[in-house]
């Protein structure tokens, strides 16, 4: 089909999309913003104000499935965009190398969802050493391995462990607006592991590393108006601290994933974690059970969640395959994607991204 035709019938189907505050279709109402048609996609972004933004996510899914109604469009992008009244900063207050190696917060930015990032999920935990950022990093590959566009930001800026665990090195570059960032196994990644080098200890108070993790957000290229990002994996720090609340409180999150281990420490401090963001109104996914087998126990976290009210996400076996795939910064589901640990965290990457 002429690439003109297809475009009148991309356009003619989004104006069968009702905008719901002007009556009109979408094109007419002035919504779609930087439209891209192709012989085989389409994709826009739909600018709408902040406080509309839960009305036009089922515009914006209404949208989508219009085009993907269109024969022979096989690749279908649109991105909602909820634009907030600019905050002045100043000049050169981006997340530089220089500020982070003097231990000074960069300025504060405003923060809404960052551009060109369809979901953002987080995983968590409510205390260190339940093998949270392993799975965080087997979820980003494995997702990247099914064919979604995957960003990974460490947001654990005391103990950065992602460019380890991803086999990524490196400092990332300045695009002149952004920060691109390091690309391993499909997947997009960015840590201020990458700016500090890996062995440096980061000794700031809790602002100070909230607004970096506001601005790794915010300030990095993760996706393109042609290539948006499907998913961005959120590692948060353990706990329930400045960093998470930071992060609910300033970005739209699509859900967050608690991983525990099966002994009651862990799931004492798991409530903790769900009791947090249930207060800040943020969609829990559901629990993760790490570790499980004769070692720690297994079944607690799928009791708990019963107990929590949560969806039970299912259990990762404690394997050795797993923590040298970490060490050797090869995720088992890259290294050894037909294991049966790598199967059950592919498994678990499918339900997250439901």
């Amino acid at each position: 089909m002429p690439e003109d035709a297809r475009r009148q019938e991309v356009i003619a189907a989004l104006d069968a999309v009702t905008d719901p505050k002007t009556g009109q279709g979408l094109v007419a109402a002035g919504r779609v913003k930087g439209l891209v048609v192709g012989e085989d996609r389409a994709g826009f972004a739909m600018e709408v104000d902040a406080a509309d933004a839960r009305l036009y996510a089922p515009v914006r899914d209404a949208a989508e499935a219009a085009l993907k109604a269109i024969a022979g469009l096989h690749r279908v992008h649109v991105v909602l965009t909820a634009e907030q009244a600019a905050t002045p900063r100043r000049r050169g207050a981006g997340l530089s190398k220089a500020a982070l190696d003097q231990g000074r917060p960069p300025a504060p930015v405003a923060t809404d969802r960052p551009e060109h990032v369809r979901r953002v999920i987080a995983v968590a935990s409510g205390k260190g050493g339940v093998g949270k950022s392993t799975v965080a990093v087997n979820l980003a590959v494995a997702l990247a391995r099914g064919g979604h566009r995957v960003g990974l930001l460490d947001a654990d800026v005391y103990g950065p462990s992602v460019p380890l665990m991803m086999g990524a090195q490196g400092t990332p570059q300045h695009d002149g607006e952004r920060l691109v960032p390091l690309e391993a196994h499909g997947v997009k990644v960015m840590s201020t592991g990458f700016l500090v080098g890996a062995d440096r200890a980061m000794v700031w108070r809790g602002p100070m590393a909230s607004q970096a993790l506001t601005q790794m957000l915010t300030q990095t290229r993760w996706g393109t108006l042609d290539a948006p990002l499907d998913l961005l994996i959120v590692d948060l720090p353990p706990g329930t601290g400045d960093v998470q609340l930071t992060l609910v409180q300033k970005t739209p999150i699509d859900g967050v994933v608690i991983v525990t281990t099966p002994q009651e420490a862990a799931l004492a401090d798991a409530r903790r974690a769900v009791a947090m963001f249930r207060k800040t109104e943020t969609p829990v996914i559901g629990l993760i059970e790490n570790m499980s087998g004769e070692v720690f126990g297994h079944g607690g976290g799928k009791h708990e969640a019963e107990r929590l009210g949560v969806s039970f996400l299912g259990s990762v076996p404690l394997a050795a395959g797993v923590r040298e795939g970490g060490d050797a910064g090869l995720p088992v589901v890259q290294a050894t994607p037909d294991s049966d640990v790598a199967t059950v965290l592919a498994a678990l990457a499918a339900a997250v991204a439901g």
